[in-house]
């Protein structure tokens, strides 16, 4: 009997949306229908693996006949089924829909706490027997420490999943050094340096286009992405979500501390003076990014490693622009810095119910893990994902109408950015992206909630999501409400379970200490 696949009307829309999207997706693309496995075996010896990605970049899904596909098929005998959530869903809530229809994917990217509810649910397969003998790259390749750090997020110590390492600074401080350079003004060296910076983008026309339209900073909708606003008060931030970090000698949320009410001080003044672009919370990516890319902002916050596509656009109305990295301002009486968070966080989980396609799912991702794959890896199919230019690969931009490039590892050392640097960001951005990893690294530090597992936020679902800070942190800002409602906050936090979170965080520390 065929499983039901949601039981609701609209899971059920919502999965037919899905479904419409992968099959357009396939009708794109072109080539050989009959992939071959290792050793020539035809499509019906291949394991077909359903691999769940959300947020993901331009482009389509790449289907059976894809030469993407085909190759990680040949290397594997897995034939990669890459699906992703239906467009204007949202992620967290889809994963939801599908747990609860117990019709999930062979292999997931988990969001939003995703894997605790398969945890605790029994839902996750434990890993630590299967990778040394199906993914034998992954366990050798991420270090042990990572793996400790699994292993406290279950009460019974299982590895069930497999983390994301970055061992370089992720996230960076930008500015237009192009800006400065038509402003007359230096690096900013503190707050107050700063906040003069963003008054002469807004008022002395750095983008040259004889229109008031400078964004001097920008974010996202809820705060996100304007963690260097955070970051120079000591607030450990990530994508705009308070962090984990000690205060006081205690590890605390970030949120709720002093540094927190001076950051929002100082953000809500940047906002009356129109230097923090006044749609920032109603920015969706799509606007903040089109904003960036259009010479409009002056100042913002992201990856240094995705620069090359943003930098690319801007060139077509900035034939000077230049991106450097900034060194965090200086605030008197607090230590700024960038929050980095290295290892822990969950990469890929796989259900208990597709235990007989863990082998598959496993072999799959080792592939990804291999370093002997790492060109392929990097540079995909000819005529797909890059082309050759006097003898050289050279990646092609992202387009709606190309197939996304397969990928899954998500481990990165200093070795790993720096070839990566060399060998994927043209020569003439090359110096640019590796300067701005200089100065950020300077700058970056490791917070003490790196890898704090999401168990410390059973039964209080508002509190792990944030919402009642994006509200104040929302209305303060703009000035619907008086910096003193902060105080208020930090009390309802408190009362609505962030003590008893408080407590287990702590909890967690010190067993991660010893």
């Amino acid at each position: 009997m065929k499983k039901r696949l949601f039981g609701k009307k609209g899971a059920i829309t919502a999965a037919v949306s899905l479904l419409a999207v992968t099959v357009l997706a396939g009708c794109a693309q072109t080539g050989d229908k009959t992939p071959v496995a290792e050793g020539g075996a035809q499509n019906d010896k291949l394991v077909q693996v359903k691999v769940f990605k959300s947020h993901m970049g331009v482009g389509t899904i790449p289907d059976a006949n894809n030469a993407h596909v085909k190759y990680v098929a040949e290397k594997t005998g897995v034939e990669y089924q890459l699906t992703t959530t239906p467009p204007g869903s949202e992620p967290t809530e889809f994963l939801n829909l599908m747990i609860a229809s117990n019709d999930l994917p062979d292999i997931l990217r988990p969001i939003g706490g995703i894997e605790q509810t398969l945890i605790k649910q029994g839902g996750a397969l434990p890993l630590e027997d299967l990778l040394p003998k199906y993914a034998p790259n992954v366990w050798k390749n991420i270090p042990k420490e990572a793996w400790d750090v699994v292993r406290s997020a279950s009460s019974d110590g299982h590895i069930y999943y497999v983390p994301k390492v970055f061992l370089v600074p992720e996230r960076a401080p930008m500015i237009r050094k192009d800006w400065l350079d038509k402003v007359g003004l230096p690096m900013p060296k503190t707050a107050a340096d700063y906040k003069e910076v963003l008054k002469a983008f807004r008022d002395k026309d750095p983008n040259g286009n004889g229109i008031k339209d400078e964004l001097p900073t920008s974010g996202r909708e809820f705060g996100k992405w304007m963690d260097h606003l955070f970051g120079m008060y000591g607030v450990a931030m990530w994508e705009g979500s308070p962090e984990w970090d000690l205060y006081d000698g205690k590890i605390q949320y970030a949120g709720v501390t002093p540094n927190m009410k001076a950051a929002i001080g100082y953000i809500r003044e940047l906002y009356a003076e129109k230097l923090l672009d006044n749609e920032t919370f109603l920015n969706k990516g799509d606007v903040w990014q089109a904003k960036i890319n259009n010479n409009l902002v002056g100042s913002w916050y992201h990856l240094p490693a995705s620069v090359r596509d943003r930098f690319t656009a801007m060139l077509k109305g900035a034939p000077d622009a230049y991106i450097v990295g900034m060194p965090v301002p200086k605030v008197d009486g607090f230590q700024g810095f960038v929050t980095m968070k290295t290892m822990g966080e969950p990469e890929w989980i796989i259900p208990a119910a597709a235990k007989n396609k863990a082998e598959a799912s496993l072999k799959l991702l080792d592939f990804f893990y291999d370093t002997s794959n790492d060109e392929f890896i990097r540079f995909g199919i000819e005529g797909l994902q890059h082309q050759v230019v006097n003898g050289k690969k050279v990646l092609l931009p992202p387009e709606d109408s190309r197939p996304l490039a397969l990928g899954m590892r998500n481990l990165t050392t200093k070795e790993d950015m720096d070839i990566r640097i060399k060998e994927t960001i043209p020569e003439n951005m090359q110096k640019m992206v590796q300067d701005i990893f200089t100065v950020n690294t300077a700058d970056a530090r490791r917070i003490a909630g790196d890898g704090l597992p999401n168990t410390v936020y059973e039964g209080f679902p508002d509190i792990q999501s944030h919402k009642l800070f994006q509200e104040y942190l929302t209305k303060i800002v703009i000035g619907e409400w008086p910096m003193a409602k902060f105080d208020e906050f930090v009390d309802r936090w408190n009362k609505s379970g962030g003590d008893k979170v408080t407590q287990r965080a702590q909890e967690w520390y010190a067993k991660v200490k010893k």
